[in-house]
């Protein structure tokens, strides 16, 4: 329950809840004793890296692969005309089986203001394989925005390091409020007025069916995020985030940090699109031996890709607590 508490208020953009004493367990207080009275030398620290190695991408590989073949089945479907996979992300049919986007028949439904039995069904199975698959995993395994998005960090933190600009950052609280104020547009406009601009549905339908001038309003958010604000549409503004972190609650799919190995060197919250998620790979605010990751962390497994103790890993199932 725990768990569950501490990711709604962090998909709601609170700050993680820093442990009380109280409230850590004696398996972890003893690795925080430890590693305070033997800290890490800079020579430790040199063999782990030396022996890890630097530049491990299997999980990143995966996932821009998956990304790119989910993308690419929705084209070939359509160029072909063989009904595999139809329509687009926003709703399609796999095979027959209707599935629509969680967010956008969430607008849906509050726009029109009644149901639709096809539109039932594909948010039934949809919201069924993201609470198998994870949740927010979503947004770094399907989501082209995210691909792109993610290839324009990097050249915005080439221009940070040459100190060309300054990232500037926003309280998270205020992806809450697009939230409510795009579910009240909907509901008051009847329209959806979010699908209009989001980069995700303008970019699949752009890659199904043809280019149109909807791109202009992705290359413009492209350019706010290159030379202002590193990954702003994700972090700010995008409603689906935060629907799909809501099903990544109950999803047994996540990804776990053990602290004994950790030697909280930070790495894994400087490439982390989402590093609140990790404030418990700072030094002393593990509350326990082993703690999942919350629900607003999309899977990327970049962090896990970076670690070089192995101390974040991807698990099915949920963390017990152990006793003090």
């Amino acid at each position: 329950m725990g768990y569950i508490v501490e990711s709604l208020r962090q998909l709601a953009g609170a700050e993680p809840t820093r442990p009380d004493k109280e409230r850590i367990t004696s398996r972890a207080q003893e690795v925080h004793d430890h590693k305070r009275q033997n800290p890490f030398t800079k020579a430790e620290f040199e063999a782990i890296y030396e022996e890890h190695g630097t530049g491990r991408t299997k999980w990143r590989n995966r996932r821009w692969a998956t990304l790119i073949l989910v993308n690419l089945l929705f084209v070939v479907s359509y160029y072909f005309d063989i009904q595999i996979l139809e329509g687009a992300l926003t709703a399609s049919r796999f095979v027959g089986f209707h599935m629509a986007d969680l967010n956008s028949a969430l607008q849906v439904m509050l726009a029109y203001k009644h149901l639709v039995l096809n539109l039932v069904i594909g948010t039934v199975t949809v919201f069924i394989m993201w609470v198998l698959l994870g949740g927010r995993t979503f947004c770094a395994w399907v989501c082209p925005y995210h691909l792109v998005s993610e290839l324009s960090e990097k050249l915005h933190l080439l221009l940070v390091s040459k100190k060309l600009i300054n990232n500037h950052t926003f309280d998270r609280r205020v992806r809450t409020l697009f939230y409510l104020l795009f579910a009240l547009l909907a509901l008051v406009t009847g329209y959806t007025v979010f699908e209009t601009i989001s980069p995700t549905g303008i970019l699949s339908r752009a890659l199904i069916y043809g280019p149109g001038i909807a791109l202009l309003w992705v290359g413009l958010l492209l350019l706010v995020e290159i030379f202002y604000s590193r990954r702003a549409w994700c972090r700010y503004v995008c409603p689906i985030g935060v629907t799909y972190g809501l099903v990544g609650t109950v999803s047994p799919l996540r990804v776990k940090y053990n602290v004994k190995d950790c030697h909280h060197e930070g790495d894994c919250r400087k490439i982390c699109l989402v590093p609140h998620v990790l404030s418990m790979t700072i030094k002393g605010r593990a509350s326990n031996h082993d703690m999942d990751i919350g629900a607003d962390c999309t899977r990327c497994g970049m962090c896990v890709d970076v670690c070089p103790t192995d101390s974040l890993n991807f698990v099915l199932g949920f963390n017990k607590k152990s006793s003090k």
